[in-house]
């Protein structure tokens, strides 16, 4: 595959519609589901383009809570395989960070599984901090793959 440089986006409703048939999550994209998450400002996606064609995205949640300063939550981060290994996740990654503290967040995380290497990898080069003792529980099948 030849080296060209992507081109990345913020989400917004002009440029939504590329996403409907990509293949950069991990499901379907659901068109209601899309447009609900451009309507709501607590929610950002940026994503990476090659030809007008998305090889990747990282996309996240604003948390507000009554007692705490702004919280950033990074949702979701994915290159599609055959793009990987070119700085893209990191780029979409530094991207998001970026536009979470321009819009008011105090602090950003996220959570991985222990045996992704590439995603701790990945949050170490960006100079993230590893936390220890963190156990995750839910409901109704959130953690499902």
């Amino acid at each position: 595959m030849e080296l060209v440089a992507p081109e990345f986006h913020v989400l917004n409703a002009h440029n939504a519609g590329v996403l409907v048939d990509s293949d950069v999550f991990d499901e379907d994209v659901i068109p209601e589901q899309l447009n609900a998450f451009v309507d709501d400002p607590n929610h950002d996606l940026i994503f990476a383009t090659v030809d007008n064609v998305p090889v990747g995205i990282a996309s996240g949640t604003m948390l507000l809570h009554p007692d705490k300063a702004p919280a950033f939550f990074v949702a979701e981060v994915g290159v599609n395989e055959e793009w990987r290994r070119r700085g893209i996740a990191s780029e979409l990654v530094y991207r998001l960070i970026n536009l979470a503290r321009k819009k008011g967040s105090v602090g950003i995380w996220l959570a991985t599984e222990l045996d992704n290497d590439e995603a701790r990898g990945l949050y170490r080069k960006l100079k993230a901090r590893e936390t220890q003792d963190i156990v995750v529980y839910d409901w109704d099948g959130a953690m499902d793959d």
